[in-house]
C-alpha cells in the first residue's frame, strides 16, 4: 500500500510540473496549445506519448484476461498490432501534413475541408465522442481492479484517482500524459519482463506453463490452439481492430502533437517494440492458469497474480504501473474528446465563433465534464456495461475508414454517399452486437449458402463502402455536387 500510494504521488506532482514544461511564453491560450501541446514533441517523446495512448491499463487487464478465460482467441490483439503500423506508415504522416499545414486539431477537421460537407464533419465527430466515453470507463474500471485488489474498500478512492486525473488534464494539457507515459513506459517494462523471467522458472520453464494452461483452459472448453471454427473470427478481429486502432480520436491527438512528419515516420518503425510488450503481457494470462490463480473475474487474474507470486514491495509495485497506465490513456481520451466537442460539434453550429483562447477554455471544461461522465457511468452501471459497449467502439470508428482514409488520397466519393455510408455501417454493426444480446464482437454472417463467423466491424464496413460506391455513381448521374475541397494539394505531396 504504501509502495502504490507513494508511486501514485510522484505521478501526480509530475503531472502538475508538466504545465511548466516546454510551455511557451503566452501560456496555453490556443486548443493547439492545450490540446496538442503545440505540436513539438520529437521522435521519443512521441513514441511515450503513442505507446502510452494506445497499450493502457485495460490492456495490460483485458489482453491476459482473454487468454485465461478463453485460450488462443484472445492472441488476436498481438497480430493486429503487427498489422496496423505498416498502415500507420503509409496513412499517419501524410495526414498529419494537411493537419499541420491547415492548423487542423482533429480527424473530423480534415474531413471538414477536404469535403466540404458540415453534417459529414458532425457524424465523424460524434463517432469519435461515442466510442471514447466507454473507453476512458474502462480506464477508470482498470484503476477499480487495482484498488479493490489492494483490499480497499467503497468508491472514494476512484473518486480521489478521477480529481487527480481531472486537476492535472485541465492545468496541463496535453503535456502530463506526456510526461507520465515516460514513467508508465518503464514501469510496465520492468513489471512484466520480471515476471516472464522469473515465474516460468519457478513454474518449471515455458513448456510447463502452456501444459498446465491448456489442462486448465480445456476444463471450460478452450485451448492454447485455435480450432478451425475461430480462422475467420481470429482474422478479421485482427483486421478490423488494426483499421480502427489508427482512427480513433486519442490517436489523432497523440500523432497530431508530433513536431514532424518524420518524427511520425520514425515511430511507425519503432512501435513494434510494443508489440512485442504486448506478447509478453498476454502471456501472463496463461503464466496465472499455470500458477493456479482463481480469478471469479477474469480481469482480476494478473492483480492476483502479482500479489500472490511476488514481495508485497514489488506487488504495489506492478498495480501502481497498471493504475499509472489507466491515468495517460484517459488523460489523452479526455483532450480528444473536448478537442471534437469545441471544434466540430460546438463550433459546427456557433453563430460566432470562438477565439483561440476560448477554445483552449471550452475544451478544459469539455474534458472535465467527459471524465465526470466515465466515471458516473462505472459507479452507477455494472462494469460489464462498459466493457460490452466498447464492443462497440471499433466498429463504429472503422466506420470512419471512408472518410477519414480513402478521402486521404482520393475525392472520389460524393459527402452525401459518404454520410449515408457511414449510417448504414454504423446500423448495420450496433444491430449485430444488438443481436447478440451485446456480448460479443463475432457475428454470424449468412451468405453464399454458409455461415462464417466474422467481427462485426468487417461485414459493416463492406457494406458502408458499397452504398457509398453505389450512392455516389447515382448521384453523379443526376448531377449533385461534391462539395468544396478547401485543403491545399501541395499538402499531400511528400
Amino acid at each position: 500500500m504504501v509502495v502504490f500510494c507513494g508511486i501514485f504521488a510522484l505521478v501526480t506532482l509530475a503531472g502538475f510540473w508538466a504545465a511548466r514544461w516546454r510551455r511557451p511564453e503566452a501560456g496555453m491560450a490556443s486548443l493547439e496549445e492545450w490540446g496538442l501541446a503545440g505540436r513539438s514533441f520529437g521522435t521519443w517523446i512521441t513514441w511515450f506519448l503513442i505507446g502510452g495512448d494506445l497499450y493502457t491499463a485495460y490492456t495490460v487487464i483485458a489482453v491476459p484476461a482473454a487468454l485465461y478465460g478463453a485460450g488462443a482467441m484472445g492472441f488476436f490483439a498481438l497480430p493486429y498490432a503487427v498489422i496496423a503500423y505498416p498502415y500507420m506508415m503509409i496513412v499517419l504522416p501524410r495526414l498529419w501534413n494537411v493537419c499541420h499545414r491547415h492548423g487542423y486539431v482533429t480527424f473530423a477537421d480534415f474531413v471538414g475541408g477536404r469535403f466540404g460537407n458540415r453534417w459529414l464533419t458532425v457524424a465523424i465527430a460524434l463517432t469519435g465522442v461515442l466510442a471514447l466515453m466507454p473507453y476512458i470507463a474502462l480506464q477508470l474500471v482498470g484503476i477499480r481492479v487495482v484498488i479493490e485488489a489492494l483490499g480497499i474498500k467503497g468508491e472514494w478512492p476512484l473518486g480521489a484517482a478521477f480529481v487527480v486525473l481531472a486537476a492535472y488534464t485541465y492545468s496541463s494539457g496535453l503535456r502530463a500524459p506526456a510526461v507520465i507515459a515516460i514513467v508508465k513506459d518503464v514501469m510496465l517494462y520492468l513489471m512484466v519482463i520480471t515476471a516472464l523471467v522469473i515465474l516460468p522458472v519457478k513454474l518449471g520453464g515455458y513448456a510447463r506453463v502452456f501444459e498446465l494452461a491448456q489442462t486448465s483452459l480445456a476444463k471450460h472448453g478452450a485451448s492454447t490452439m485455435l480450432a478451425p471454427g475461430q480462422f475467420l473470427a481470429y482474422s478479421t478481429l485482427a483486421i478490423g481492430s488494426a483499421i480502427a486502432l489508427m482512427l480513433y480520436p486519442h490517436t489523432a491527438t497523440a500523432v497530431l502533437s508530433a513536431g514532424s512528419a518524420k518524427v511520425v515516420r520514425r515511430n511507425a518503425a519503432m512501435l513494434p517494440a510494443y508489440s512485442f510488450l504486448l506478447g509478453l503481457i498476454a502471456l501472463l494470462g496463461y503464466v496465472a492458469l499455470a500458477s493456479g490463480v482463481v480469478a471469479k473475474n477474469p480481469n482480476e487474474s494478473v492483480p492476483l497474480l502479482f500479489l500472490s507470486a511476488f514481495p508485497e514491495w514489488f506487488g504495489g509495485f506492478c498495480l501502481a504501473a497498471i493504475a499509472v497506465g489507466a491515468l495517460v490513456p484517459a488523460a489523452i481520451m479526455s483532450i480528444a474528446a473536448s478537442n471534437l466537442f469545441t471544434r466540430n460539434l460546438y463550433g459546427a453550429f456557433a453563430t460566432t465563433p470562438l477565439s483561440p483562447k476560448g477554445e483552449s477554455e471550452m475544451a478544459k471544461i469539455v474534458s472535465l465534464l467527459v471524465k465526470f461522465g466515465a466515471l458516473v457511468f462505472v459507479l452507477k452501471l455494472p462494469a460489464t456495461y462498459a466493457i460490452e459497449m466498447q464492443l462497440l467502439g471499433g466498429i463504429w470508428i472503422g466506420q470512419m475508414f471512408p472518410s477519414v482514409v480513402i478521402g486521404l488520397f482520393t475525392r472520389w466519393f460524393n459527402p452525401w454517399a459518404l454520410l449515408v455510408g457511414w449510417v448504414v455501417g454504423m446500423g448495420t454493426g450496433t444491430g449485430m452486437v444488438w443481436a447478440m444480446g451485446m456480448k460479443g464482437s463475432v457475428y454470424p454472417v449468412h451468405a453464399f449458402g454458409g455461415v462464417y463467423a466474422m467481427y462485426a466491424a468487417v461485414p459493416a464496413l463492406l457494406l458502408n463502402l458499397a452504398v457509398a460506391t453505389v450512392l455516389t455513381l447515382a448521384l453523379r448521374l443526376v448531377g449533385v455536387g461534391r462539395g468544396t475541397d478547401t485543403t491545399d494539394a501541395t499538402a499531400y505531396i511528400g
